[in-house]
């Protein structure tokens, strides 16, 4: 029997395998019609900004740069509007700016945004007060309300799913290409939080050296930095609606490859990393970078079958690994799995996602996520991978650009009881913006200190 990474790959070879997470749409008429829609509109992005990406994550996987991985756990389409998406870029750019200073690494910015419009589930049903109805499957799927209607899932969303992200990706480009000045200016941040952490004078130290740095390159370029250093931003989401995927796979005749154009780095959740599974077929032929979400959940064999399926010519920055232990478990699970890919032979770019694995229910019954947790598991990972010669790549978070109130913890010491007050998520818990630039923040003076006390 021929293994998955040696059988005929073609965009719709994946529709002969078992299919986890996707949704059933009763009038296949309606969804094909979709899926040929969507194959004949323009693409999203295109190869050579694909090939970019891939060879900076080939210098990430070397070590020489640091990938910051961010965004909504969901994105709806009802964000798509320029205060909300100006607002997660600014987050994600000043996060970067932070961590470039802090690692002394350019850093490859990738938003979880311009296609996550589909989350998994637990369950394929969801019910209340004995009514039971189809889960919410995302925005590009169905709608969160709790009706019948709502809940059906309805091929045009696709469509709907994919001018969004498009409006979303021309907005950023459009940004970025514009400058966007003010992110470039720390002076010009909101670091209200800054007074009630006790790292306060670090955080000070950080802001001013970074404000100091920029001033003296504007000096001498007589330049302002926006003019000068262009911000490359690249795009992801899960891969999870497979119709949406292959209708936006195209040949490259130049390249003489397939590529996913729908977005720069697709990435296959855990529930759908079935060696045997679609998602895993479907990935296998494009020649993007592809991530892959590994768990306590997931054993070496197929950990190593899933290396060598995905990236069967070892292509450095091929393949990402976000791993999502927890803190409580990284410890033990993170040096066995460094293990078994280094026995393939095969190399990856290790990127940590410290939230999935400390995912809790607070007393009031709401998901949430400990700031400390988050922050213990990046710290216990960059350790890790140091002590065992290998690199950490990078950092995988959920976050936003608005004050929301779903993790705990962090400067303000947010509890509990705070949850309810900006709770806006629809799945999962994200950091807020002052919490995602306090990771940046304290991810920087962490490394500063490890660095210097590696030289004495």
């Amino acid at each position: 029997m021929k293994t998955p990474e040696h059988q005929a790959w073609n965009p719709t070879s994946w529709q002969t395998k078992p299919a986890q997470q996707q949704p059933v749409y009763r009038d296949q008429a309606a969804l094909l019609d979709a899926v040929a829609q969507l194959s004949r509109l323009p693409p999203i992005v295109v190869s050579w900004e694909v090939e970019k990406l891939r060879e900076e994550l080939a210098e990430a996987q070397r070590g020489e740069r640091f990938l910051l991985q961010g965004g909504d756990c969901a994105e709806s389409f009802e964000d798509c509007e320029s205060a909300k998406i100006a607002q997660r870029l600014k987050i994600l750019l000043q996060m970067s700016l932070v961590l470039t200073h802090g690692l002394k690494k350019p850093i490859i910015r990738v938003g979880r945004m311009a296609g996550q419009y589909a989350k998994p589930r637990s369950a394929d049903t969801e019910t209340r007060d004995g009514v039971t109805l189809p889960s919410y499957r995302g925005d590009i799927v169905n709608h969160a309300e709790f009706t019948p209607a709502a809940r059906e899932p309805d091929p045009l969303l696709l469509l709907r799913g994919y001018e969004r992200a498009a409006l979303t990706l021309n907005f950023v480009r459009a940004l970025i290409d514009g400058g966007f000045a003010d992110l470039h200016h720390p002076e010009y941040w909101d670091l209200g939080f800054v007074g009630h952490s006790p790292f306060k004078l670090e955080y000070e130290r950080i802001v001013a050296s970074v404000a100091d740095g920029l001033e003296f390159f504007e000096t001498i370029s007589a330049k302002e930095v926006h003019q000068s250093l262009r911000a490359d931003f690249y795009a992801s989401h899960e891969a999870l609606v497979l119709h949406y995927e292959q209708a936006q796979t195209r040949f490259i005749p130049r390249q003489d490859r397939w590529y996913n154009l729908s977005t720069h780095m697709p990435w296959i959740g855990m529930r759908t990393a079935q060696i045997d599974g679609a998602h895993v077929e479907y990935c296998r032929g494009i020649s993007n970078p592809v991530g892959v979400k590994i768990g306590t959940a997931m054993d070496v064999a197929w950990l190593q079958r899933l290396v060598t399926t995905l990236n069967p010519q070892n292509i450095p920055g091929k393949l990402v690994l976000i791993h999502r232990f927890g803190a409580k478990d990284i410890e033990t699970a993170l040096p066995k799995a460094i293990q078994a890919v280094r026995a393939t032979g095969h190399g990856v770019v290790w990127i940590c996602d410290p939230m999935h694995g400390n995912t809790e229910t607070s007393q009031s019954g709401l998901k949430t996520r400990r700031f400390e947790n988050i922050l213990r598991e990046l710290e216990l990972a960059s350790q890790i991978h140091r002590d065992a010669g290998s690199h950490l790549g990078g950092v995988h978070v959920e976050l936003t650009g608005e004050n929301v109130t779903e993790c705990t913890g962090g400067a303000r010491g947010l509890a509990d009881l705070d949850l309810q007050r900006a709770y806006k998520s629809t799945v999962d818990p994200r950091l807020n913006y002052e919490q995602s630039l306090e990771l940046a923040l304290l991810i920087a003076e962490r490394n500063r200190v490890s660095r210097e006390s590696r030289r004495r």
